[in-house]
């Protein structure tokens, strides 16, 4: 009979928990940008065991993030299925809006593109698939101004992203204020014309670049 697969040594399994936990902490205080030195020296390793787990800097995002992405796609799914579909819509804004609040660096992944990470792509395009679906209804409902896009919403969480970047409670609740000014704006009966928004890839690529500038 041919052996199973090995299980990883007790201190391998030890070292990849605590790149994991010290790579949470230092992508929530200060983003995904942190050097990857930054995050061996918190877990107490060396680069070399911090490149045997994760070889690239997206494989450690992925690692991080997944089960936040997912629990994303699983609220805007949630949110899609109110029977109340402005107020889901509002929830739901206010919701992602205060994601970059508690952790910086999955502010970061929601705005962010990273092709060939399934484990956050399939989950970013369910959770907007979830998200076209709510406007939709909120639109059918009488609640949001018809020419709200999908697309605006990263808009929105970069918006109050900048007010809370310095991390008061002060700006935490400027924030919020914000928000409802938006919220407002987004109402059916506020229907001045807009600018045009540009097209989607050309605008996740700008945001990237500005979101981690």
């Amino acid at each position: 009979m041919a052996p199973g697969p090995r299980r990883p040594r007790a201190d391998a399994a030890r070292n990849r928990r605590r790149l994991l936990d010290a790579a949470a902490a230092a992508f929530g205080e200060t983003g995904i940008d942190v050097p990857m030195s930054e995050v061996a020296r918190r877990a107490g390793v060396g680069i070399a065991t911090l490149a045997r787990n994760f070889p690239a800097r997206e494989d450690l995002i992925a690692a991080v993030f997944g089960a936040s992405m997912t629990a994303y796609a699983d609220t805007a799914a949630a949110a899609a299925a109110d029977p109340d579909p402005w107020r889901a819509f509002c929830g739901f804004i206010e919701y992602v809006c205060r994601i970059p609040q508690r952790d910086r660096g999955f502010g970061q992944v929601l705005t962010t593109m990273f092709p060939g990470v399934e484990v956050l792509e399939s989950e970013r395009q369910r959770g907007l698939r979830a998200f076209i679906r709510l406007v939709r209804r909120a639109k059918e409902a009488g609640g949001l101004r018809p020419d709200f896009s999908p697309h605006d919403l990263p808009l929105i969480m970069l918006a109050t992203a900048g007010v809370t970047r310095a991390g008061t409670p002060a700006l935490a609740a400027a924030a919020d204020r914000l928000v409802g000014f938006l919220l407002q704006a987004c109402a059916a009966g506020n229907t001045g014309p807009l600018p045009g928004l540009p097209p989607p890839r050309e605008l996740y690529q700008a945001l990237e670049a500005g979101g981690r500038g």
